[in-house]
């Protein structure tokens, strides 16, 4: 064997001795494997390729100070699965079989890369994550969570996790808050998912959803076995007279703050949703998606306060600290509780309760209120300067919706449309919006641009560059 380069049909002995050394200086009981699995690993990967012919036993023994007969055991067992193919006389060679190469890992995240502004809405501003207060809490859970919580929790999660939530959605939300009837998952998608399997396996087969609601809710719901019913809003929230007839018992709601027209429903409009469900024997499922955020006075109380056995309630720390960290709770009925607890146990056994514990804590020690608080301010600035910048940029925009949540809905005049054409511009000029139709599936037909604009991820030194650099796109 030479060390003096390499052909297409030969590997040096330096090469051989780069790709498999760190494996012959595994322990030596371990070394046998290890040399066999960096032999695998280099030739799925495409480093040894088929065709390569590799040293002889003797040679790369004595390159990697390992013994023949490890190196000559190594050969053997990779030949006889179909990595290597040899002769006698003729070598060792990288069989013909393996055709696959390193996987690629890809990044299949939500973004709007290379954007000169972004004003898709739905993303809290992650920058306000409290840091060192989660990495405090995270020590002190560490240091004194016992052994037992580390196994299988309970589906529901945690007992001290449910109980401080209990406190916080009814001192918050005036949620009626029974622990037991908590369930810990891993958001308000999770949540929705777990309720509508039930009631398809009770039978149901439709769902009410807002329109506009939430583009993710059809393919959410039909996931459970559920199709969508699109049901139109007034004024008041949902219009009673389609949902009467629609035939649903059951509907989707985001009544504090409706997603995405901003409106929250009116207390005669609760009575009467919570009236239509008790006749119909069914289910209203809240969504609570930003009900903590209210700028112009203190948030609506959640409609599951009125009626606890015919609303579940839903709500994640997404908009408050961050999804990533894929934390949220369910509250059910009681007639629901046993077949939701199960579904989620066969789901995946419980949420991590390192999570829990940590996020119980942090309930506790009053570190959530205070991000509450510290979102609450930042993203009253921030609405505050895109209402501005807006009446500032586009004097004929209307803005409606209440003072709250993570959106505006911005409606301009016809001039700017068509539709397609506004959207077109922006996104040549590098500028992510999401237009009211992308969430509803009624077409107004009419030239008009209604956009839905988020801002609590941005600034507002870049809401307001964002919005001189949409009217300069338009008026260019």
């Amino acid at each position: 064997m030479t060390s003096s380069g390499t052909n297409a049909a030969g590997l040096t002995g330096s090469a051989a001795w780069e790709l498999l050394l760190p494996a012959a200086s595994a322990p030596a009981r371990a070394r046998g494997r290890a040399l066999q699995a960096a032999l695998r690993e280099a030739i799925r990967s495409g480093r040894l390729a088929p065709g390569t012919r590799l040293p002889s036993s003797r040679d790369l023994a004595a390159d990697l100070g390992v013994s023949r007969g490890l190196v000559t055991e190594a050969y053997e067992q990779l030949t006889a699965e179909g990595y290597l193919r040899s002769g006698r006389g003729a070598g060792t060679w990288v069989g013909d079989a393996v055709r696959a190469a390193r996987p690629r890992a890809r990044d299949l995240a939500p973004r709007s890369p290379g954007t000169r502004a972004d004003f898709v809405p739905g993303s809290p501003d992650l920058s306000l994550f409290p840091r060192a207060a989660w990495a405090a809490v995270q020590r002190a859970v560490l240091a004194e969570l016992p052994h037992h919580d580390l196994g299988y929790p309970d589906p529901r999660g945690l007992p001290r996790l449910r109980t401080a939530l209990a406190g916080l959605l009814a001192r918050r939300r005036g949620v009626v808050a029974d622990p037991e009837r908590i369930v810990v998952v891993s958001g308000v998608a999770q949540a929705s998912a777990l309720v509508g399997s039930v009631l398809h396996a009770r039978g149901m087969r439709t769902i009410g959803v807002e329109d506009p609601g939430s583009p993710q809710h059809d393919g959410l719901y039909a996931a459970a076995g559920l199709g969508t019913v699109p049901l139109p809003l007034d004024e008041d929230g949902l219009a009673l007279g389609p949902l009467r007839a629609s035939g649903v018992r059951a509907v989707v709601t985001t009544p504090a703050h409706q997603y995405p027209t901003g409106i929250a429903y009116s207390a005669r409009r609760r009575a009467e949703l919570l009236d239509w469900v008790r006749s119909v024997d069914g289910l209203v499922l809240e969504d609570d998606y930003d009900g903590d955020f209210r700028y112009d006075r203190a948030p609506v109380g959640a409609l599951q306060g009125l009626d606890p056995e015919r609303v579940a309630y839903m709500g994640s720390v997404s908009k408050s600290l961050a999804p990533g960290l894929r934390l949220g709770w369910l509250l059910v009925p009681t007639a629901l509780a046993q077949e939701v607890v199960e579904r989620k146990r066969t789901m995946d056994l419980g949420h991590p309760s390192l999570d829990q514990a940590l996020f119980a804590r942090f309930l506790e020690r009053g570190d959530y209120d205070r991000q509450l608080r510290r979102c609450q301010r930042a993203y009253r600035e921030r609405r505050d300067a895109l209402v501005g910048a807006l009446a500032e940029h586009f004097p004929e925009a209307r803005v409606s919706g209440i003072a709250a949540g993570l959106h505006v809905i911005a409606e301009l005049p016809e001039r700017y449309g068509p539709e397609g054409d506004f959207l077109e511009r922006l996104a040549d000029a590098g500028i992510a919006v999401r237009p009211l139709s992308a969430c509803t599936h009624a077409r107004t037909g009419d030239g008009g641009v209604r956009l839905v604009l988020g801002y609590a991820h941005l600034p507002p030194a870049r809401i307001r560059a964002g919005l001189r650099l949409m009217a300069e796109a338009l008026d260019g």
